[in-house]
């Protein structure tokens, strides 16, 4: 097959994975983030493992409270459905620049679960997948 991206350089995958990490970069910037880790704030509290006081914010899956470098912003709604897949590049933008409504903070271990079980699901769909 020959290649159409970059002067038949880039296969497609190259070329997608290039365009979503772009798309990530500029995603970080994006103000509905900032909003969904504002409304998650508590304050400021002792951070346990530096001794200094942090903002911390509360995990919308457990409840815990853990400073920023210990959260993440999740799609509540993911930007590629684990079980249509990926289907256009406007759905996956319209999808990862949402309101913050479809936002949530995560601490790490609950997003690293909630990711995996997206993944268990998208591994079930794939035809080779058993």
């Amino acid at each position: 097959m020959r290649c159409k991206y970059n002067g038949g350089f880039w296969t497609p995958a190259r070329f997608n994975s290039f365009v979503k990490g772009g798309l990530r970069g500029i995603s970080r910037r994006w103000p509905p983030k900032y909003q969904c880790l504002e409304a998650a704030c508590i304050g400021k509290k002792l951070n346990d493992k530096s001794g200094r006081l942090a903002k911390h914010y509360q995990c919308a899956a457990c409840s815990g409270l853990f400073p920023a470098k210990d959260v993440q912003v999740d799609h509540i709604n993911p930007v590629i459905d684990p079980v249509e897949g990926f289907t256009t590049w406007d759905d996956v933008i319209n999808n990862m620049f949402c309101e913050a409504e479809n936002l949530q903070v995560l601490c790490t271990e609950c997003h690293r679960a909630k990711t995996a079980a997206e993944r268990k699901i998208k591994t079930k769909k794939e035809p080779n997948a058993e």
